[in-house]
């Protein structure tokens, strides 16, 4: 989830050499002179610089053609490859062991914190949050530039669970993208073994059919044979319809009905 120790000193290491570096170009902000002084100032004025850094990407070029911090030929490739970066909006979805999941329009990408995990960065704000910030690559990973510009905003079911099914298309699919640089490609996906569970579904489907309570039975078996069919029909459609979001929805409601009525039979037995 974070970059090594190392790499994470180096990053701000260049870093703060670049903006200060942009700063001397574009004039941002009065007496920004050297990385020491760039560590004084506000997030605001960092992000304005940022912004102003990106909005001429040129000053990369020039900062690596002049090299002004004599840095090894390895440490201006990195800043070179910063040139690849891509800044904007982005949900952040979930924090995984192996990175944190941002998402922006049909894109999933997997990034690496710097010093403090993403979500303690967020002060453990629930997921997912809109944000803007801008990705790099770093040593054919993905990291942030270390400035996050979040919003207040909770979303809902609706928008959650479009990301969630997002990020598992692109799971499922080896489609999360782990690096910027251009010729990365995502590793082959292992062909699995997908078991065929329609026979058995179609059989026990079958059988439930069959379940049809009298009215000598007692009360709760009605809704219990619903939800059994119900979900049945729910287990059906996840295994012939596994993409089908509306498919999907109309099938877990007549199972949230079914669930629902055999709960309101369970509270008047015990009522009575």
């Amino acid at each position: 989830m974070l970059l090594p120790i190392d790499d994470a000193r180096l990053f701000f290491k260049l870093m703060p050499a670049l903006q200060v570096f942009g700063n001397q170009k574009l004039k941002v902000i009065k007496n920004l002179q050297d990385t020491e002084q760039y560590k004084k100032i506000s997030n605001e004025q960092r992000v304005k610089l940022r912004n102003a850094v990106y909005e001429h990407p040129d000053v990369i070029e020039f900062f690596v053609n002049e090299n002004p911090n004599r840095f090894s030929n390895d440490e201006l490739e990195i800043v070179a490859g910063w040139k690849n970066f891509i800044a904007g909006q982005f949900f952040i979805q979930r924090t995984l062991k192996k990175y944190t999941i941002f998402i922006r329009d049909e894109k999933v990408y997997g990034v690496l914190g710097l010093i403090e995990p993403l979500d303690q960065v967020l002060g453990g704000y629930p997921l997912p949050v809109y944000v803007k910030t801008t990705l790099l690559p770093f040593k054919g990973k993905i990291i942030y530039d270390g400035l996050l510009e979040g919003s207040n905003v909770f979303f809902g079911p609706g928008i959650s669970g479009e990301l969630d099914h997002k990020y598992r298309m692109a799971k499922r699919n080896g489609t999360i993208i782990e690096s910027l640089d251009p010729d990365w490609k995502p590793a082959p996906s292992k062909p699995g073994i997908v078991k065929d569970w329609k026979p058995l579904i179609t059989e026990l489907q079958e059988k439930a059919s069959k379940l049809r309570a009298s009215s000598d039975d007692p009360e709760i078996q009605s809704p219990a044979f619903s939800l059994v069919k119900a979900s049945l029909e729910l287990a059906s459609v996840a295994v012939e319809f596994p993409e089908d979001l509306e498919k999907l929805d109309k099938a877990l409601n007549k199972v949230m009905r079914a669930s629902n009525k055999a709960e309101k039979a369970l509270y008047f037995l015990d009522y009575n």
